[in-house]
């Protein structure tokens, strides 16, 4: 547990850097008054304009309770490091099926314009 310390900490370093140096960007970018439907685009989120967060996170914990589910009804699976581990494959897989979800549809959308 003592190792996760050190990653959590960078994670959080790094998404703090992030969203200031966006924010830093966008201040700047509004201050010159460059601000049009460009930049928009740029500081937005267009997957969220075509498909729900909500959808995304009910995908990834649907994944990750079956796959405790799969874990608990298996017991040569019911080994921790297995359970968790089965966790975050079916997280990442429920992510990547969003993403092609996602790309789909916005794909679709960008052609019917």
């Amino acid at each position: 547990m003592g190792e996760l310390i050190p990653i959590v900490m960078f994670i959080v370093v790094a998404v703090i850097v992030k969203i200031t140096s966006d924010n830093r960007i966008k201040r700047i970018l509004i201050e010159k008054d460059m601000v049009n439907e460009n930049i928009k685009y740029l500081t937005g989120d267009i997957i969220e304009k075509y498909v729900s967060p909500s959808l995304k996170w009910g995908i990834v914990l649907t994944a990750i309770g079956g796959a405790l589910l799969l874990a608990r009804l298996v017991p040569a699976l019911d080994d921790e490091e297995t359970i968790v581990a089965m966790m975050l494959i079916g997280g990442g897989l429920a992510l990547i099926f969003y993403y092609a979800l996602a790309k789909s549809r916005i794909n679709k959308e960008q052609k019917d314009l």
